[in-house]
């Protein structure tokens, strides 16, 4: 059954559709609240802890997408650069470093302004952004942070990755 079969009748909560989702790819995930779900999502190189909060005042539709990552405080401005760097290659969401959790964070905000709602599939390809970019720059943070390549020399891996992909 395609993921939006269920949902064509009438409007779901986008909360319902991303537990519908993880059901559906057997992700491990606990409903916090009616607005908000988190789950871990198994990939190449690590799980990835993702958050989606849905706030009906703002009308968005919140993902957040964490990994750890303690670099040693003189390797941050090498951490910051190569953020720069990665920002600048990604259409949707950003990345930003939270020094106090130790977290590397994906972020990315649907708007959902005017009464819209969001698709099953809309939300699967916003989940599969955040893992896939995850995934795409972890190699280069990592590089960047503790194999002490300079960031451009670290972007070169993730460039590399994904002309390596056929």
């Amino acid at each position: 059954m395609a993921l939006n079969e269920q949902f064509l009748e009438e409007e779901i909560h986008p909360i319902d559709i991303v537990e519908h989702i993880a059901e559906h790819h057997e992700w491990e995930f606990d409903r916090i609240e009616e607005n908000q779900i988190a789950m871990a999502v198994e990939a190449q190189w690590r799980t990835y802890s993702l958050t989606l909060a849905w706030s009906g005042f703002d009308e968005t539709l919140r993902l957040i997408c964490t990994f750890e990552m303690e670099p040693p405080k003189e390797r941050l401005p090498a951490l910051y650069e190569a953020l720069n760097e990665v920002n600048d290659r990604c259409w949707t969401g950003g990345f930003s470093y939270w020094d106090e959790p130790g977290l590397m964070v994906y972020r990315y905000g649907l708007v959902l302004a005017g009464g819209q709602f969001a698709s099953p599939e809309q939300i699967d390809t916003m989940i599969g952004a955040a893992v896939m970019n995850a995934e795409r720059y972890y190699p280069a943070f990592q590089l960047a942070v503790y194999g002490e390549h300079t960031p451009q020399q670290a972007m070169q891996v993730a460039i590399a990755e994904a002309y390596g992909h056929a």
